[in-house]
């Protein structure tokens, strides 16, 4: 028995995505629709699974190209492994920043010093290296990238790069 097909609007449904982002992740080659019912496209029900890593990807700071590497890559691809190492550092990076700021508004959220930024025990929560400005390049000449760069506005859906 042949799975179900889901047309473009049940996929745009479930997976939040505009019919539009489908048709361009699709034209970038990170999707693939199974054939058309009619006038619209129909898609394989693990189209969901592939968009859902690609949104991730997206708010991770990937690029489409750097996402559409990563869907064929295979064990042999030393170059985009090496670049996936340097993503998660920097997300790693990324990660420790936002914990500092939820586990500072935490605390700002029940503090009584005046003013709550004065306050030792929140300063105490941003205490290490200071981050790189939204947008602004790194010391070693790169973009940010990741949520600092999703933030300057790279991880919209349907921007391309």
């Amino acid at each position: 028995m042949t799975e179900p097909l889901l047309d473009i609007a049940e996929v745009a449904e479930r997976s939040g995505l505009a019919p539009s982002a489908l048709r361009f992740y699709e034209k970038r080659g990170l999707i693939a629709s199974s054939g058309r019912n009619g006038l619209r496209r129909t898609y394989r029900s693990d189209v969901l699974d592939r968009l859902a890593l690609i949104a991730c990807a997206r708010g991770a700071g990937f690029t489409i190209a750097e996402i559409a590497r990563l869907l064929v890559a295979t064990p042999d691809d030393t170059g985009l492994r090496a670049r996936m190492a340097e993503k998660a550092r920097e997300l790693e990076e990324d990660i420790a920043r936002l914990t500092r700021m939820r586990d500072g508004l935490h605390h700002a959220s029940t503090c009584m010093h005046e003013p709550l930024v004065a306050c030792p025990d929140f300063k105490r929560t941003f205490k290490g290296p200071v981050p790189p400005v939204i947008g602004r390049a790194r010391p070693d000449g790169r973009r940010p990238t990741g949520v600092a760069a999703a933030s300057a506005g790279r991880a919209g859906a349907g921007t391309g790069e």
